[in-house]
């Protein structure tokens, strides 16, 4: 899948619903911030009443100056007022904004690493960055612009049609809110239609970004095959579906600005055709007309303010859609309520009729029984896609068996916890991808906790030390995008490091020397047999040489058992283990057979 599907539209109360507890957590901030807002609101409303009794007060016969300098002090006062109680509600919020939106993050963060490999192996890193990235800003937007700028702006209408009616009649109330509705309804009429443009032009963004980010993650196979015209059409194909519901967005905008303004206009004539009427019939004062204009004008700021914070907020409720969406991604292997943490007494791994499929018309494995005893090493090969790996990624448990079980020291690993079954295994990969980090960092990653000198100890086992010790910067050298600056042979051997410092009791070879020369892999090999002899060893090979002295061998084809023994027994047997040695031999030992041997 290109991007994650969004779940049905969710509402604002369905999306503060679900940010209710992470609120909670703040209300007496919100309390706080919300009694400051409703002081910078009675000062705001302050301000045209203040103005009002200025002009009355310079309207009539002289007056002693203290009067106008006393409403000029408060009509200060309170436009000082309410922007300071404004900022100090910014303050206070600050922190609820900050982490209400680190939390939910967080928690999707936390999902999208406890979700099963099936899942990361079909989405686009680059779509789901974007996903993420734009809910955690939405989620502060969203917080922002509805408890601090939507309900202020209801409460400030109702006190000024309140004031209208008391002090003037019901037409002036009439007018305001007629043009409120009116411009409310507007808005949403015009936002709703335009907000297509705006999940048009999510989606491309979206898209453009995957692609953009596949492309360089695959830097050196663009530059293989020269694709880099190829490369550039297919993101300039996204970006010119961005650029299409960009256009179309801000001509919309262009629409809807246009309507706000005629509705603001005319209301505000009505208002004052009345206000001024009022005076020449000497029902109202020059202050009364001043307040009438001055109460509208006031009004109209927040109201356009409120027209983008409409479309703001669907937009922000779109991208909060997509971030949930990932939040609603099932876990497909998941910790058993009474799950406990994994005991290893000895380390012995078993594979008890174990049938699995990726699809349910792909068999994988079909009824594999097999076991490794403590300290054992047992080896499996076979020809590419006998499901080989497969054994690896149910081991850790990335995916559960379809049937049968996997014991460890007789306990089914879906009875444990997650956390503690790899704790308890290290596998050294076939393809080893790299942080784009310091080599220290890699190796150390085995064991954050590390020392300095436990991670230099890992690096000599590993015979990678000396190589470190060359570079200018040594172990604090980076390595690269997924540690393109390295060679294939450096990266594995750091990788062979990394897993030694985790020392675990239970050890995964995926074809863990398969980018090593020769002489490097033999000096590996002779280490890592050293290391596997106090350790329950699962080694997956296509080299057969490098695991001629394993305990127990098994030949894997289309998912089933076909062989079982040690090199010698095998050989002498003459079955299919026999034709894949003779294969290699007459290759030279190091062509991988199983690719060659399907015949």
């Amino acid at each position: 899948m290109d991007t994650v599907p969004a779940p049905p539209r969710a509402g604002l109360v369905d999306t503060f619903r679900r940010l209710g507890p992470e609120l909670w957590r703040f209300r007496w901030r919100i309390g706080a911030a919300l009694i400051l807002l409703v002081a910078a609101k009675l000062a705001v409303i302050g301000v045209p009443l203040v103005l009002k009794e200025l002009v009355d007060a310079l309207d009539l016969e002289p007056r002693p100056l203290a009067v106008p300098l006393l409403l000029l002090a408060a009509y200060g006062a309170l436009r000082l007022a309410s922007t300071l109680f404004q900022e100090l509600r910014g303050v206070v919020f600050a922190r609820v904004l900050a982490r209400t939106s680190r939390r939910v993050t967080l928690r999707v963060f936390e999902h999208l690493h406890a979700l099963s490999l099936r899942f990361h192996l079909g989405r686009r890193t680059g779509g789901v960055a974007r996903d993420v990235e734009r809910g955690m800003t939405a989620i502060s937007d969203l917080l922002d612009w509805t408890i601090y700028t939507i309900l202020p702006t209801l409460l400030e209408v109702t006190i000024v049609c309140s004031i209208l009616v008391v002090r003037f009649d019901w037409t002036f109330a009439a007018i305001t809110l007629g043009t409120l509705f009116a411009f409310i309804a507007f808005t949403f009429a015009i936002t709703e239609w335009r907000l297509r443009w705006y999940r048009a032009a999510n989606e491309a963004d979206t898209e453009a970004s995957a692609r953009a980010v596949d492309s360089l993650l695959n830097y050196e196979t663009v530059k293989y095959f020269g694709n880099e015209r190829h490369e550039h059409a297919r993101y300039d194909a996204s970006l010119v579906d961005l650029e299409e519901a960009t256009v179309r967005s801000l001509k919309s905008l262009a629409v809807l600005n246009v309507g706000q303004a005629a509705i603001i206009a005319i209301g505000l004539a009505l208002l004052l055709w009345r206000a001024a009427a009022g005076v020449v019939a000497g029902t109202m004062t020059l202050g009364d007309f001043v307040l009438v204009n001055a109460f509208l004008i006031q009004l109209a700021m927040p109201l356009n303010y409120l027209g983008m914070v409409y479309r703001e907020i669907k937009q922000a409720l779109t991208n909060i859609e997509r971030m949930f969406g990932l939040l609603a991604e099932p876990l497909e292997v998941a910790d058993a309520d009474a799950a406990q943490p994994l005991d290893v007494r000895a380390g012995e791994v078993r594979f008890e009729h174990v049938g699995f499929r990726y699809e349910p018309e792909r068999p994988i494995l079909d009824d594999v029984d097999f076991r490794i005893p403590a300290g054992s090493t047992l080896a499996v090969v076979g020809t590419t896609g006998s499901g080989k790996s497969t054994l690896a990624r149910l081991l850790y448990r990335f995916y559960d068996v379809g049937s049968g079980r996997i014991t460890i020291d007789g306990q089914d690993i879906r009875s444990v916890t997650q956390a503690s079954l790899r704790r308890s295994i290290g596998i050294v990969p076939q393809d080893t991808v790299l942080f784009n980090d310091t080599i220290r960092y890699n190796i150390a990653y085995g064991r954050p906790d590390a020392t300095p000198d436990e991670i230099v100890a890992a690096a000599k086992s590993a015979h990678v030390h000396d190589f470190i010790a060359s570079l200018p910067q040594g172990y604090e050298s980076m390595v690269g995008e997924r540690g393109l600056k390295l060679s294939g042979g450096e990266k594995q051997r750091i990788a062979i490091a990394r897993t030694l410092l985790k020392d675990p009791p239970i050890l995964v070879f995926d074809e863990a020397t398969s980018a090593l020369d020769t002489r490097t892999e033999k000096i590996i090999q002779t280490e890592l047999a050293d290391i596997a002899r106090e350790r329950t060893t699962l080694v997956i090979a296509h080299r057969l040489s490098t695991i001629v002295d394993a305990d127990q061998i098994i030949v894997l084809e289309h998912g089933r058992i076909v062989e079982r023994g040690r090199h010698e027994e095998l050989v002498a047997r003459g079955g299919r283990y026999a034709q894949l040695w003779a294969l290699q031999q007459r290759a030279g030992g190091d062509g991988p057979a199983p690719d060659h041997a399907s015949g």
